[in-house]
């Protein structure tokens, strides 16, 4: 309506200033979450995709700076950006800080055209698994592991028991399923663009400026400048962020968290937080 107005009153008086909405997608990405645990998941980000796509704008610029997680989370996002974007009939442009990597680049994949600084890891296009074992920590213990199924294999992959070959040709076949997905989607949205290179869904990752040759992204370049270039120098940027009222500040009906809450958010959070740093760390960051 505004950009209807805009066009209705005389030259010398329209507006030449292009506000233009900003998402920012960082973090690892997986269902959940909190207060004491952010992370990307569809419920965490649909509202601010929403409201971005509710701008009267040429387009949607996404910052996204994660190394993965979820594959099933990733492409819901993925999916809703797509989704509003065809609704909406706007362009997205994407531009990549430190990382999308894995899940963070099939999001990434959601944008028309992909910007990305020289710097900036792209890619590791794949499916990974990962755990411990304990069984022989069990032993020197004294600590005997009792589980009991109805199902012959609903503790597979116990991480307290021997790891065995047919649980593993197992979990690899799923890995599969979710890896040809995964290509099936970067091929659909990048299409010719992609190089024919042997390496490019093997899981391995590079600096934008390689990804750039092999079509990972589209150009090399900061969200800034790319859009004052596009839409004009009195470009604005609005970054859009989540409403904080009173429930999301002092819990629901004012009443505060606990201290036994946030005791035990805190425990978790150490294992979540030392989780987090394993994936950052694989990218080198």
């Amino acid at each position: 309506m505004k950009r209807l107005l805009n066009r209705l009153l005389p030259k010398s008086w329209r507006s030449t200033v292009v506000t233009i909405p900003v998402i920012r997608l960082h973090g690892i990405i997986m269902a959940g979450g909190g207060q004491f645990r952010p992370s990307l998941s569809l419920a965490s980000t649909a509202g601010l995709i929403e409201k971005a796509f509710g701008f009267d704008a040429p387009a949607i610029a996404i910052s996204i700076n994660s190394p993965g997680g979820s594959p099933v989370q990733s492409r819901l996002i993925f999916k809703r950006i797509r989704d509003l974007a065809a609704e909406k009939n706007k362009k997205v442009l994407v531009f990549v800080e430190d990382v999308a990597a894995s899940g963070g680049y099939m999001i990434a994949v959601a944008g028309d055209e992909i910007f990305a600084d020289p710097s900036s890891i792209v890619g590791s296009i794949g499916v990974v698994s990962a755990s411990f074992g304990f069984p022989e920590l069990m032993k020197k213990i004294g600590v005997e592991r009792r589980v009991h199924t109805a199902g012959q294999n609903k503790a597979v992959l116990d991480p307290f028991k021997p790891e065995k070959k047919e649980d593993v040709e197992r979990l690899k076949a799923l890995q599969l399923e979710v890896h040809e997905t995964f290509i099936d989607l970067v091929k659909e949205r990048r299409g010719t663009k992609l190089k024919d290179d042997p390496d490019l869904f093997t899981g391995l990752f590079w600096t934008a400026k390689k990804g750039l040759e092999l079509g990972l992204v589209d150009a090399l370049g900061d969200m800034r400048s790319v859009l004052k270039t596009r839409f004009g120098e009195k470009t604005q940027l609005k970054l859009i962020t989540a409403p904080r009222g009173l429930f999301g500040r002092f819990g629901l009906f004012g009443s505060r968290i606990s201290a036994p809450d946030i005791a035990a958010a805190a425990a978790t959070g150490v294992i979540d937080a030392a989780e987090e740093r394993a994936l950052w760390a694989r990218f080198g960051l």
